[in-house]
């Protein structure tokens, strides 16, 4: 890719700011709203606040670990980065949407580049009915929530609660339920991505519900509708001997 410009973002510990005086002194810096690439500097919650902070801007975000996991970063060196950077692949990703409605009458939109949770707010279960492009697909399910995620958020809250591992370009949403009751043998549904899924919250002021994209959470919910959205493209930059895809693939056969 054509390299001309690079920002320096980082979270804020100690390991992310050092790092990131040290390559602003070596590569230069230019503000992150007029560069050509921004370089991440964190662990992945930080990739995801870079990339919802810069998504309007639709640059290419390469980011490095100095956090823990890393899943969504690429190996810390200081070393020949504008050759890493110019060599590499791209891997395009599309938000979820999350339309929330509250039982006070109030809405709220937000995106999600991971995924989109429902939870219940106190000891009693959550009661859900979902659709599914406007088709009735559970009357009721009784649990501790549920949640869509895309393919780049299914090796995190999904993975957790037992939902598949999707693999990037597969064109499908993971819809998993969280600690499910009722029905006890039901373990998800893969959906097309252009699928649209309305949960509708049985009896909210009794069992009331928080619905989360991301980092943005809405209390008492009382219907939720989330879909992709396809205007909206997000540019990851990686290695190419260490993309997403093969990431995903490898934590298939982690034991």
């Amino acid at each position: 890719m054509q390299l001309d410009s690079i920002a320096f973002v980082a979270a804020e510990t100690k390991i992310a700011q050092d790092a990131m005086y040290r390559l602003k002194h070596r590569y230069g810096h230019i503000a992150p709203d007029k560069a050509d690439v921004i370089v991440a500097l964190g662990g992945d919650g930080f990739m995801l606040e870079t990339l919802h902070r810069y998504m309007g801007r639709k640059v290419p975000i390469y980011g490095m670990n100095r956090g823990t996991v890393g899943f969504l970063m690429n190996e810390f060196r200081e070393m020949d980065l504008t050759d890493r950077i110019a060599e590499a692949q791209t891997v395009e990703l599309h938000p979820l949407q999350m339309e929330a409605h509250t039982v006070s009458g109030e809405s709220l939109c937000a995106l999600a580049i991971n995924e989109v949770s429902l939870l219940r707010e106190t000891r009693q279960a959550a009661k859900l009915r979902i659709k599914v492009d406007g088709v009735e697909r559970l009357a009721e399910l009784v649990c501790d929530g549920a949640l869509v995620c895309t393919p780049a958020g299914s090796t995190a809250y999904n993975l957790s609660a037992h939902g598949p591992i999707l693999p990037m370009g597969s064109g499908l949403l993971a819809l998993t339920p969280i600690s499910p009751f009722r029905p006890r043998r039901w373990r998800g549904a893969l959906l097309p991505h252009g699928a649209e899924v309305v949960f509708t919250i049985e009896n909210p002021e009794k069992r009331p519900v928080s619905a989360v994209a991301d980092y943005t959470e809405v209390r008492d919910v009382s219907h939720v509708k989330i879909r992709e959205d396809r205007n909206m493209k997000i540019k990851l930059l990686f290695d190419p001997e260490h993309n997403l895809e093969e990431r995903i693939l490898k934590e298939q056969f982690v034991e």
